[in-house]
Order: structure tokens, then sequence, then C-alpha cells
């Protein structure tokens, strides 16, 4: 099965006015911190939070109206889920969504907000696709593959369309793969508008697929990603098709890659992004070396993250970055003691978060204890200053 340029270009039209047009903008702190020219493409801006509306809505409104009626299906981590949920709603269409278990909630409380029925099975992504399958066959029902489709393909290709005409220089585009849909779509569109552009790809280190199709390889998938929403462990047959052979290269990034992007997408851009949404950014902080001097365009092409996880990333970071900091402390436990240690900590500027006592570790002494304070510095540098001036004063620092 083929999609060609006019699929996306008739994709467009037909999704005209009832998908937002989510915008481009030039980062000149990404730029400065990759030495790359930097544009981002928002698309957690859409009203469900990611990419998939284009693809979810062009699928819909090439439904037959005896398909309509029976309804779909589908199986999702969410956000194709809350898609295919908001714009069967608004077009009366039934919508069942299987999810794995382990689904962030936001994404389960966002895909039933918008009317879906909504059924939680699966350890992952091929159990929930399994059930949806087999609802398929018992209800009814059309399935609709979330990348695995050419309408889905055609309507994600629009993304490159709007991102080349606010952007037409850009030498490359670095797009995150689940099951390929929106690389797919975006390759095609881009390569016929530009066909100089290359077109790279990000997987996450769990979920290496379409690299290891590439190799003919089986893929090696499993485990608990921050990037949820491309932890796919077979790409889909069509999108493989029609971006092989248009992809420069597919890098594969660490959790601490993806954890990165999140939080700088938040510390410098001021803009929520999911583990998957932020792969493009991933991928260009952990090769910055490969884009240096070129204009590169990055699609955020979600920012569904629960807002708990984001906190936990962003303290991470700052963990990474010395920003926060324990300092262990063995000394006596008498009264005064842990006022004088904060007076040193105070005395150079460190904000004091956190303490723990322990006085049951049998490497203290009976008579000491062992303080874990936790503390917020300015940079690594502040973190040393502080440590220095804690040792200055007698502190033994058992961990810094």
């Amino acid at each position: 099965m083929t999609v060609a340029f006019s699929d996306i270009q008739a994709a467009r039209a037909r999704i005209a006015g009832q998908v937002d047009r989510t915008p481009v903008r030039h980062s000149r702190r990404l730029s400065e911190l990759t030495g790359a020219e930097v544009w981002v493409k928002y698309d957690n801006l859409h009203f469900t939070g990611s990419f998939k509306e284009r693809g979810a809505l062009n699928r819909l409104l090439l439904l037959s109206e005896s398909e309509r009626r029976r309804g779909v299906v589908a199986a999702s981590a969410g956000n194709h889920a809350q898609a295919l949920a908001y714009h069967g709603g608004r077009l009366g269409v039934p919508v069942t969504i299987v999810m794995p278990e382990g689904t962030p909630f936001t994404k389960v409380d966002g895909t039933r907000r918008h009317g879906a029925n909504v059924v939680i099975h699966g350890l992952d992504f091929s159990g929930s696709t399994e059930e949806a399958k087999r609802l398929e066959q018992e209800k009814g029902f059309i399935f609709v593959s979330a990348f695995d489709d050419a309408g889905i393909v055609a309507g994600q290709g629009v993304c490159a369309v709007e991102f080349l005409e606010d952007a037409p220089d850009l030498d490359s585009l670095i797009i995150p793969i689940g099951g390929g849909g929106l690389i797919a779509g975006c390759a095609i569109a881009a390569k016929a508008i530009k066909p100089d552009i290359r077109v790279f790809g990000v997987e996450a280190a769990m979920y290496p697929s379409f690299t290891a199709k590439r190799r003919g390889e089986p893929p090696r998938c499993g485990g608990a990603t921050i990037a949820e929403g491309i932890a796919i462990k077979a790409v889909g047959d069509i999108p493989f098709a029609l971006a092989d052979p248009l992809i420069e290269d597919v890098m594969v990034c660490d959790e601490e890659d993806f954890e990165k992007a999140v939080a700088f997408y938040a510390t410098y851009e001021k803009t929520v992004a999911e583990g998957a949404g932020a792969g493009g950014l991933a991928a260009l902080l952990r090769h910055p070396e490969r884009f240096a001097g070129h204009r590169v365009g990055l699609v955020l092409c979600g920012g569904n993250i629960d807002a708990r996880m984001l906190a936990v990333v962003l303290n991470r970071e700052m963990v990474r970055e010395r920003r926060l900091i324990v300092y262990r402390i063995l000394g006596d436990d008498r009264p005064g003691m842990l006022s004088a240690m904060a007076a040193v900590i105070g005395g150079v500027g460190g904000n004091i978060i956190d303490v723990v006592h322990n006085r049951l570790a049998l490497d203290v002494p009976a008579k000491g204890a062992e303080f874990d304070i936790m503390v917020e510095t300015r940079d690594s540098a502040h973190a040393d200053e502080i440590g220095q001036a804690l040792k200055d004063k007698g502190y033994a620092l058992r961990m810094g």
C-alpha cells in the first residue's frame, strides 16, 4: 500500500478547519545549547495534546456511512486514543479504545472525557492490539490502527507540510518513531516539497523496532520507559515500507536523554513535553556534533505527561546538574549539631530542602548520627563551595 504526496494534500484539504495549525518558532536558547539553528513545531498545543489528531480525523472522514454507524476500535497508549475519541465524538462515531495496563492516568482520563469506551487490557501495546482485534471480530467494529494505516499516514504528513511552509529553509527534520506513522507521512511530504532535506528518526533504547527491522533482526523490546508513546515492539509494515527509503538515519536514545529533553523544554521553552514528544530534542542533545551549524526542525509531538512524572523528571535533572544535592555528614548526636551545620550551609547561600537523621546504621557510632541534608544550590560550582565550607568547619562528608 502506498501513500503519495497527493494523498497528504487531499488529507490537508479534508481536515482543514477542524484541527489546529500549530505554531513553529525558532528557539534561540536551544540553538545556543546545541550549536544548531533550532526550530520547534509545537504539536503539544493541539486540543488533545499531540500530533495524532490529523491522522485520526483524516481516517474517520474516510469511513463510509455504514462504517461510521458500526463504530471504531483502536489500541493506544493514549494520544491516538484521545484524538480518535475527540473527533469520533464530534462526528458521531462510537469509539472503543483498548489501553495497556500502566497507561498514564492523564491519558486514560482524557480519553474517557472525550466520550470513548475505555478497556484496560494487556501488559503492553501488543496485548492491547490483540484485544482490540478480538473486539473487532466480536462487535463488528472498524479497527483503526494508530500507525499501520494509509489514511493515518497521510493525515500525519500534513505536519511536515505546515512545518516547511513556516520554516522553508530547514536542512533536517528529527522525528520520533513509535509505530512509524508520523515519520512516514512527514518524510513523504518533506521530500516532495524539498528533495534535499534530511529526515532523521528517534527511538527509545528499550524499543528500537524500526532500527531492528532495518537491520533484518528481530526486535528486542521491553521495559518501562518515560517515552511510552513510542514504546512499540513492532513498527508498522505500511509506515516502514514508506519511510525506510526516505530516512537518513535512526538515532537511539536512552532514558536520561528523554528526561533531559523534557526538562529542557520546560525550563527553556516554557512548554510541557511528554517523553516521546521530546524525542527530537533528546536526539539533538545526544548528538549535537551531527547537526552543528545546520537548520534543524524538531516536532514536539506530544505534551500528555502526568504532573507527578513531570515533577520527578524536573527534580532528577536538578540532581544531575547538582542543583539538588544530598550532603551525608557523620556527627555527634547532641543538641545544636543540626543548627550548626545549617548555619554553615545557609552562610554560603544553600537552601535546605530536607533533613533525615539516621541513628541505626551499624557503621555509625552509638552516640553519633548520620545526617542526610538535601540542599538546593545554584549550580555544580556552588555545590562544591558548600561541601568545602562544611569540610572547613570540620564536618566529615561521607558522600556528596
